[in-house]
């Protein structure tokens, strides 16, 4: 299903930047944080926020801020490493409608407490807008690497330059940390606060889809709309499961650039902006397409890439072998997955030509970076075509 309009055919490794551009002073933000602590901590504490810097790392989401904090507990000084997750301002555009940072504090710390999912330990969430400027949470720091997205760690990083045991294991180890989030016991009793309403004898997989077109129409409410998109949703309405796997806890962000690791090992799973309740594959696809995304990249680059690295038949067969639940419809899932990248592009490109970084193109579908792979996939040759 290819369009008449050629997309650009050029790879512009800044595309898939983080698309946050902040107006907050590192040493403001010290000393709001600095009397933040004051206030919330026990009386005595006389806290002290250092080294304050703003991350720059992967994600579309919160602005995450590094610093240090030294209070007095139990008659000594004592220094942690923090990090706070600060809703994004609404002056840069963000790329989600809704930042809802206390729904991310319940999450990690409901997982942390219910499995050994590796979450940082999150201590406060901050609801009132007074203290920062906007809602925030503030976790413990985890040292550790982080695959980057920029440049994406295929095109040349500590992963490309890793053995192939060291990346078979941190290929292991990922997909052991869906196995153990899916298999967290409870999750609709659990995690009720995400469920999304929805009609009755719809699915978990029907409301998420839902959602996903929900945030379509809020990304193109000035009218300006992507066909290729638009048939993305008619797909899915045409090939849905009809017995759709059972309701799991699903991070949502589901890839190994949200996972910091040591010795090839996750020591900290990220960014749970997006998690919901949904069948396991919606997890799964996510994981193995975002990682094509990259090496569909890599190949325009004319970069080797990755691609013996999280192989859909080898994920989907490990996980079964981990969970004792063989994964199906995959077809379906990588391509909604490919589709909600395509809305996420659709809105960081409008984004970047709000900011003046990129010109309009004359067909919308082009602000889609991997318009090819979403018309290859809705064709279906797009995994004959990858191998």
């Amino acid at each position: 299903m290819h369009g008449s309009d050629d997309p650009p055919t050029t790879v512009e490794p800044p595309t898939v930047a983080r698309p946050t551009t902040s107006t907050r002073d590192p040493g403001e933000l010290g000393r709001r944080l600095g009397r933040w602590l004051a206030a919330t901590l026990p009386p005595g504490s006389a806290p002290e926020v250092s080294a304050v810097e703003l991350a720059s790392g992967n994600g579309m989401s919160s602005e995450t801020v590094l610093f240090d904090a030294t209070w007095q507990e139990s008659g000594a000084r004592r220094t942690r490493p923090l990090v706070a997750r600060v809703a994004p301002e609404p002056s840069t555009l963000p790329v989600f409608p809704v930042y809802d940072m206390q729904r991310q504090f319940r999450v990690m710390r409901t997982i942390r407490a219910c499995s050994r999912i590796p979450v940082p330990a999150v201590l406060w969430s901050e609801t009132d807008e007074q203290a920062l400027g906007a809602p925030f949470f503030v976790m413990e720091r985890v040292t550790g690497l982080v695959p980057p997205d920029v440049m994406p760690y295929n095109f040349g990083s500590w992963l490309t330059d890793a053995s192939p045991a060291e990346r078979a294991r941190l290929q292991e180890s990922s997909v052991q940390v869906l196995a153990d989030l899916h298999g967290i016991s409870r999750p609709v009793e659990r995690f009720g606060f995400l469920r999304a309403e929805q009609p009755t004898g719809a699915t978990a997989l029907d409301a998420h889809v839902t959602g996903q077109r929900a945030y379509y129409d809020w990304v193109s409410s000035d009218g300006i709309r992507s066909p290729l998109i638009e048939a993305g949703f008619s797909w899915l309405d045409a090939h849905r499961p009809r017995q759709p796997g059972p309701t799991v806890l699903s991070w949502g962000d589901a890839r190994i650039g949200n996972i910091m690791y040591r010795d090839f090992q996750p020591v900290a799973v990220l960014d749970w902006e997006m998690a919901g309740l949904a069948p396991p594959e919606v997890d799964l696809g996510w994981l193995i397409y975002l990682h094509r995304f990259f090496e569909d990249l890599a190949t325009a680059a004319g970069l080797p890439g990755m691609p013996d690295f999280l192989r859909r038949d080898d994920v989907a067969d490990r996980y079964w072998r981990m969970t004792g639940y063989r994964p199906a419809d995959l077809d379906f899932y990588t391509l909604y997955a490919a589709l909600r990248q395509a809305i996420v592009m659709f809105r960081v490109q409008r984004r970047r030509i709000h900011f003046g970084e990129a010109e309009p193109p004359a067909n919308p579908d082009d602000m889609i970076m991997h318009r090819r792979a979403l018309e290859a996939m809705l064709a279906g040759t797009y995994w004959e075509e990858v191998g």
